[in-house]
């Protein structure tokens, strides 16, 4: 389905520019921009995936990942096709390279969406698998139909977009895990096909600017990123610009997409990054994509009580209060928490029926 686009601009020389990201595509009639679903037809910028989802299921909220925010909560998860970076490593390359017609067989409109969230038992509706800044009008449009119903909406991203699309994309958020690839720009440029500045601009953005709950994910790889020297340098940086509540995922790469020769990021790697992170002074720092029940737990930074035990994406024992303080010295843990944790549902495939 086709549909107008935002954030775009025409050209002198016939082109029009797409002003949704850095990479500011310029396309003449027929081209399509970087992420292969923002497109000029006949002059105009259009988005050809909306309404068009490549798949949609029920998650734990811990899987986007999210920690701090309504822990054991599900949420209704899709995305469309395509992406605004080129990572080599991507774990969802068969979507994020996807042409649009190959992936998007599931159909729904923003109040469908919503709809279903409800009748699922969602707390809201997550946009991921690809980056949801490419399909930013459906995702601003589905997550206000979810706030038309009392759910929440969760974005998955690299934060790799335009000052004017990210104020209105994040003006529906609640709250976002932020892809924080590298600390290197050269890696980015490199291994991402990106430049770092835009991201950490939208990092600082939602933490001072937004009420958007914010954690971030890095994704280490062998020999690319995992160098104690830049590990210190994000770790300090997130510290001094962010704060020390800002809480941190390092997870483990799986060899993929045009990276299958390197092999697995080892445990011990994801336990040096959490300590780093914790020598800095961060107080909420986890690893992911492996069994690590010390490195899933959240503890309280002042009595050190285990205030939620996770097993993956399992919470194993849940001690706050509504407020999020914890049960045994008071001190709160930032975030949005409830009295008691969600069930945490396992990973559910749904279809959305069109009527």
């Amino acid at each position: 389905m086709e549909h107008e686009a935002r954030y775009w601009h025409p050209l002198e020389d016939g082109r029009i520019q797409c002003d949704l990201c850095p990479r500011e595509c310029r396309l003449r009639p027929g081209q399509r921009g970087f992420c292969f679903v923002r497109a000029n037809e006949d002059g105009r910028l259009v988005l050809t995936t909306y309404g068009r989802s490549s798949g949609f299921c029920v998650d734990p909220i811990e899987k986007k990942p999210l920690n701090h925010f309504m822990p054991g909560a599900t949420v209704l998860s899709f995305g469309t096709a395509g992406c605004n970076l080129g990572c080599k490593f991507c774990q969802n390359w068969d979507i994020s390279t996807s042409r649009e017609m190959d992936r998007l067989a599931d159909q729904a409109n923003p109040d469908e969406i919503a709809a279903a969230a409800v009748a699922q038992g969602c707390a809201g509706v997550a946009y991921t698998y690809n980056d949801p800044v490419i399909f930013a009008e459906y995702a601003i449009d589905t997550a206000n139909a979810c706030h038309e119903r009392g759910l929440v909406n969760v974005a998955v991203t690299a934060g790799y977009v335009n000052p004017q699309a990210r104020a209105d994309f994040f003006a529906v958020m609640d709250a976002a895990n932020v892809d924080l690839k590298g600390f290197n720009d050269d890696f980015y440029q490199q291994v991402t096909g990106a430049r770092l500045q835009p991201v950490l601009d939208t990092i600082r953005y939602l933490v001072h600017e937004t009420d958007v709950w914010v954690e971030l994910t890095t994704l280490l790889i062998p020999g690319y990123n995992d160098a104690t020297s830049e590990l210190r340098a994000m770790c300090n940086w997130v510290a001094e610009e962010l704060g020390t509540d800002v809480p941190m995922h390092f997870t483990a790469f799986h060899p993929d997409h045009r990276m299958r020769h390197l092999p697995a990021t080892p445990p011990r790697t994801l336990v040096r990054a959490r300590t780093i992170a914790m020598d800095v002074g961060m107080r909420y720092v986890y690893t992911g994509n492996v069994h690590d029940p010390e490195g899933g737990t959240t503890f309280c930074p002042t009595c050190a009580t285990p205030v939620i035990r996770r097993d993956r994406y399992v919470i194993d024992s849940y001690a706050l209060d509504e407020q999020g303080c914890c049960s045994l010295c008071g001190t709160r843990i930032p975030g949005r928490f409830t009295a008691e944790s969600g069930s945490g549902r396992r990973r559910m495939p749904h279809r959305i029926a069109i009527h």
